[in-house]
């Protein structure tokens, strides 16, 4: 028995030292921040800023074609997408009702008529007799007032029959411009009413090589948009091809949802294949800075912040950011803001406060502080290591 148990005190104690060891070892590795830490070279290079927004796409001209008359569609000339000429017969409304009323205007201007040639014959006739007084003054004065009646009953009836005519005309509905039928919205045997509002029965698009696309920006991204600036944008038609447009007007009409302010943009678009269609979504991109040869680092630099901030907090330069030095871009107008990134020297960590410029969404601009080309920054904690053989990960943060 006493062989055994020392034999296993010398186990246990074996195990231990090693354990002991083994421990120390992960300390000093998890201590170690190139083995704790992703580091990334800070290098000079070209830098864009662009603000985004969906819209859509719309012709650049779409006339909604109406009626100015009620009744049944009896014939339609044209269908979707046919390309139709100014003045060309897209449809036609029953006739039958104004064409009666036409020819009853005919017949009352006639009535009118008639009744004139009478007025003036009786004026003619008063007019001798009361030169031989056969009658008197007054007698003449009526005739001459019946006449001017009549006079006034033929314009009247002529403009009725004028009246109905163009209303007889307007049952053929033309198109107003040259273009391409994008959408019809009657058939036949249908009953438009255009008592109170005008019914939309076609709507045309005059050119759809050209486009335009009506989309919204926040107030916080409007101020860096100017007329004239290059677009770029992409549709879901085809994903793997970019489109090139350029900022047409910037309305000044803003939109308030939920106390967010928005502005429309309108931007000009070239279609020549005509394969952008009415009512693509697009996806909007506008370039408002660009810089070359310019100090970056990423994004992810900026957002790290080490676990054991208290230790490196001991640094001065992690707790006093230097004085803020604003550059200004070629309008003169200052867009910097500060931030803190982590470097490894001799003693470990250092935070060290830099002035930020322009970002693309992934790296951003370094335009003041101490940081220099050829740093190595942290930009996240390393990834834990997996034990092989147990198939369990082995963390490396000790807190």
């Amino acid at each position: 028995m006493n062989r055994t148990l020392k034999y296993a005190l010398i186990v246990a104690a074996a195990l231990g030292t090693a354990a002991a060891g083994y421990y120390a070892y992960m300390q000093k590795e998890a201590a170690n921040p190139e083995k704790r830490y992703r580091f990334q070279t800070v290098e000079k290079g070209d830098l864009t800023q662009a603000v985004s927004a969906n819209g859509t796409l719309n012709p650049v001209v779409l006339v909604n074609v109406g009626t100015q008359v009620s009744g049944t569609v009896r014939k339609l000339y044209v269908d979707f997408n046919a390309q139709v000429k100014a003045g060309q017969p897209l449809l036609e409304i029953d006739q039958s009702l104004l064409a009666a009323q036409a020819r009853q205007s005919e017949a009352s201007l006639k009535s009118s008529e008639a009744a004139l040639d009478l007025a003036v014959a009786n004026e003619q006739r008063m007019k001798s007799l009361l030169a031989e007084e056969y009658v008197s003054q007054q007698d003449y004065d009526v005739a001459r007032q019946v006449l001017k009646s009549a006079r006034a009953a033929v314009a009247q009836a002529r403009a009725q029959r004028d009246k109905d005519g163009v209303n007889l005309g307007n049952t053929v509905i033309r198109s107003p411009v040259s273009g391409v039928v994008v959408d019809r919205q009657v058939d036949i045997g249908q009953t438009v009413a255009a008592s109170f509002q005008t019914p939309t029965l076609f709507k045309i698009a005059q050119d759809l090589t050209e486009m335009q696309i009506y989309t919204t920006f926040a107030e916080a991204d409007i101020g860096s948009i100017r007329v004239d600036q290059p677009v770029r944008f992409n549709v879901d038609a085809f994903p793997n091809r970019s489109f090139r447009g350029k900022v047409k007007q910037i309305r000044l009409n803003p939109t308030t949802q939920q106390n967010v302010v928005t502005y429309n943009v309108v931007v000009a678009v070239d279609n020549p294949e005509q394969i952008l269609l009415p009512g693509m979504t697009a996806y909007v991109n506008i370039a408002v800075a660009h810089r070359k040869d310019v100090l970056t680092v990423p994004n992810a630099a900026l957002r790290f912040r080490p676990a054991d901030a208290t230790r490196l907090a001991e640094n001065d330069e992690a707790k006093v950011s230097p004085p803020r030095t604003a550059k200004k871009d070629g309008k003169g107008k200052k867009d910097t803001s500060s931030g803190t990134v982590h470097v490894l020297d001799q003693a470990g960590l250092k935070a060290v406060a830099v002035q930020l410029g322009i970002s693309d969404g992934r790296s951003t601009e370094i335009v003041g502080g101490e940081l220099k080309a050829g740093d190595r920054i942290v930009v996240g904690e390393a990834l834990p290591q997996v034990d092989n053989k147990a198939g369990s990960p082995v963390r490396m943060r000790l807190f």
